[in-house]
């Protein structure tokens, strides 16, 4: 007779290992946090309150930033939402992030941590996230082309979010260009802000059509995709910040006739650029608003909702004060309003999400299980997908 030993029950208090729970889509968090304390200082009109209120809600992203950064560096996901074909799309959120929190520094947190420290933090916030955004551009295609497999109708959204981030280095970066030594530094550094514009905006426009034919050509995307169509409002409308944010550092780096064409083109082009993105609006508001009618569960695709809203603020405050047009002012002042609201309502969901999931993690009483990491887009990687693809689809 052979005795074995029963094998130790659970203890209640046991915490087993789980699949990541965070994936870089979660950083959009902190770029939505982060636009709507940039955008305030973008608006026509300026009130002390609520730069004070932007300077709180700055700090909030930069904490927010240094959470999600340590708990995303440490359950080491990388390499398998690489193998994704959905969640990869996504590796342009933290570049971002790093990003609008350190122009935020530069705009907000010098009257916080003073002028040298913030320009400090928004210098090395810069150069990692144009770094890390430069790769993200450049990998994250070269494996939709060598690695992974698409249905036809897989275009949607965040296929963006990977060109985008050269554009908001652009913008980012000529604040910045002030402050870079004077000569070829800095002449380098408005030249390389250019082409970084250049590089997110024809891709943009590349992958805006391929995005415009799945939605003309297949079924309305499911309800946590919907979203994602918004983030063509922010590729859009960051070229018109970044194209009047250069006109305002040009004059310092580029001899005056260069500079004034810089001006000629940022209002021109802006104009042109604006008028797209109040196009492709429409259509994103109403494809949503006929997603609501049938239901539209959570997930961290709704921040694709508030970084586009806040960059059209900022393009459209910059066009406000080029052309000193109250159709503008009036214009950036309500969109900026609806930010706010939308940035509350996501905000809030967000917090209950995660609450929810840290009590189905960590609840002491309750024999621990394995709780399944939330897609950017679940329901949505079987269509997108022409074969299941490697990787563990973590949101």
């Amino acid at each position: 007779m052979i005795l074995s030993v029963p094998a130790r029950p659970p203890s209640p208090t046991a915490r087993r290992p789980t699949r990541p729970l965070l994936g870089p889509s979660w950083f959009a968090a902190v770029m939505g946090t982060g636009i709507v304390a940039d955008a305030a200082v973008a608006l026509p009109w300026g009130f002390p309150w609520l730069r004070n209120a932007a300077t709180a809600v700055w700090l909030g992203a930069a904490l927010l930033l240094v959470l999600l950064a340590v708990g995303y560096l440490r359950q080491g996901a990388a390499r398998s939402h690489a193998a994704d074909p959905v969640t990869a799309q996504f590796f342009g959120a933290p570049p971002m992030a790093l990003l609008t929190v350190g122009a935020g520094a530069l705009l907000l947190g010098k009257r916080v941590i003073g002028l040298e420290a913030a320009l400090y933090v928004d210098w090395v916030l810069w150069s990692l996230g144009t770094a890390l955004g430069l790769v993200t551009a450049c990998a994250v295609p070269y494996l939709m082309m060598t690695r992974h497999r698409f249905a036809p109708d897989a275009a949607f959204g965040g296929w963006l979010m990977p060109v985008v981030p050269p554009m908001v280095s652009a913008a980012t970066g000529a604040l910045l260009v002030p402050y870079a030594p004077a000569g070829q530094m800095r002449l380098a550094l408005l030249l390389g802000c250019y082409a970084m514009l250049g590089l997110g905006l024809i891709a943009t426009l590349l992958v805006l059509a391929m995005i415009y034919g799945r939605l003309v050509h297949h079924d309305a995307p499911t309800a946590t995709v919907v979203p994602t169509v918004w983030i063509g409002l922010g590729a859009l409308s960051q070229s018109v910040t970044a194209l009047g944010a250069l006109a305002v550092a040009a004059p310092g780096a580029l001899p005056a006739l260069y500079a004034r064409g810089g001006a000629v083109f940022a209002l021109l082009g802006g104009l042109v650029m604006w008028g797209f993105a109040m196009l492709w609006l429409a259509l994103a508001a109403g494809l949503t608003a006929r997603t609501i009618r049938h239901g539209l569960p959570f997930a961290p695709t709704w921040w694709s909702f508030i970084f586009p809203v806040g960059a059209c603020v900022t393009a459209t405050g910059s066009l406000a004060a080029q052309t000193g047009s109250n159709l503008f002012t009036w214009a950036a002042v309500v969109l900026y309003a609806l930010l706010v609201l939308a940035w509350v309502v996501v905000a809030g969901h967000s917090v209950r999400h995660a609450a929810r999931h840290v009590r189905c993690v960590w609840c002491p009483r309750a024999e621990p299980r394995v709780v399944p990491a939330v897609h950017p887009c679940p329901g949505f990687r079987s269509a997108v997908c022409g074969r299941e693809a490697g990787g563990s689809g973590q949101g």
